[in-house]
């Protein structure tokens, strides 16, 4: 079988479950912006030079999954998709995201006022994921407002792993 199976010809694209969408669909756009930013995340892994980044980026990309699964998934599919084993994004994930915070902050990482991205290479990939990440959350955001998400958790775990990001391209700053 090829990757190139020629059923998005006419702008369409099948969601889990097989419903066909217009590529352009909120639904669309909010995963599709979140695998993106699964694509960032794994070039700031890339250039990571310290170990805790690059393991900590690689849990997040993976939980990015679950965020993906749950986002390409119409609302009339959710409970087949939990049915077959698949997971929803939980406030537990969001709580990892928020343990690494206070782990990052008890460093006593320094910053004031606005960052200017570039200072190195490996936080200005973070910076990029981090405003990828933001774009993303406005998506989902988007796909709620059209009454199209039930879980607002996933807007919540967006919005905390775009703080995460920044604070993690300052922690490498102040590292290096």
């Amino acid at each position: 079988m090829s990757i190139a199976t020629k059923t998005g010809d006419k702008g369409t694209t099948a969601l889990m479950y097989g419903r066909r969408v217009s590529k352009c669909h909120p639904r669309v756009e909010a995963y599709g912006n979140v695998d993106e930013l699964n694509a960032a995340l794994g070039l700031a892994r890339a250039s990571a030079q310290h170990e805790f980044l690059r393991e900590n980026l690689l849990v997040i990309q993976r939980d990015l999954v679950t965020v993906m699964g749950e986002l390409a998934t119409a609302i009339e599919d959710l409970q087949r998709y939990v049915k077959d084993g698949y997971h929803l994004v939980t406030p537990q994930l969001t709580h990892k995201l928020d343990a690494l915070v206070k782990e990052i902050e008890a460093q006593k990482v320094s910053f004031k006022d606005w960052a200017t991205p570039g200072a190195c290479p490996s936080s200005a990939a973070l910076d990029v994921a981090r405003t990828v990440c933001r774009r993303a959350e406005r998506r989902v955001c988007a796909l709620q407002e059209a009454g199209q998400l039930e879980n607002s958790e996933i807007i919540i775990y967006l919005n905390r792993l775009a703080d995460l990001l920044w604070l993690m391209a300052r922690w490498v700053e102040t590292k290096d």
